[in-house]
């Protein structure tokens, strides 16, 4: 596809996941073309929910639908806690690639840590990310209590600290070897971790970006 201009379809459930992936598509990917589809009621009505449902998917379908029908010709989703959802998606849209937030850091992690620690702001993402690893992966995950109500008011400082702080935790007190960050939103907390943990620090940002470059640029 180097020859024509490929377009990529971004779809979004937290306002706060916009920014991060495009600055990173823009660094690593200037050529592509953009495409962002945000519904932030998306992860108001899981929270309220507790769990995911036919209608949930349903909402993931017709966003993917429109946005493979604007000429889109790869997906990607910016949101770890819909991980069935999009498994529906991919399978709808089996000519194209489909990329849930994490696989590809999901893998570079597996690949790098023997005992791996999953960091989330968003509490139903540790109900639902655990089981894309691996059987057998050694993971401890904690939850960066006030990071993502940080953000919602604008104190960044305040996120990234909460985000180190639970960190800091699962290396020290768990002796967990590599740290993910799984909200795209958290990328912005990477250096920070990174100094504060000393360990090896995976992004969903980066990771994505680089896969579906790989997938996409053929």
């Amino acid at each position: 596809m180097t020859a024509a201009v490929v377009r990529v379809g971004l779809i979004h459930a937290l306002a706060h996941s916009v920014d991060p992936v495009n600055l990173e598509l823009a660094r690593r990917w200037p050529g592509c073309q953009r495409m962002n589809l945000l519904d932030d009621s998306l992860s108001e009505d899981l929270a309220r929910a507790g769990g995911l449902d036919a209608r949930m998917t349903a909402r993931f379908l017709s966003l993917a639908d429109y946005a493979v029908g604007c000429g889109a010709n790869g997906l990607l989703f910016t949101c770890s806690a819909f991980g069935p959802c999009i498994d529906a998606v991919a399978r709808r849209h089996a000519a194209i690639p489909v990329l849930k937030p994490n696989e590809a850091m999901i893998d570079e992690a597996v690949a790098r840590g023997a005992r791996i620690g999953l960091v989330a702001s968003f509490a139903p993402t540790l109900a639902s990310m655990p089981a894309e690893f691996p059987a057998g992966t050694d993971l401890r995950t904690r939850l960066a209590i006030g990071a993502l109500d940080a953000l919602d008011r604008g104190d960044h400082a305040g996120h990234d600290a909460a985000v180190a702080a639970a960190a800091e935790a699962l290396v020290r007190v768990e002796a967990c070897t590599v740290v993910v960050l799984a909200q795209f939103s958290m990328a912005r907390a990477r250096e920070l971790v990174a100094s504060r943990t000393g360990a090896p620090v995976l992004t969903t940002v980066e990771s994505a970006v680089r896969r579906l470059r790989e997938r996409l640029e053929v």
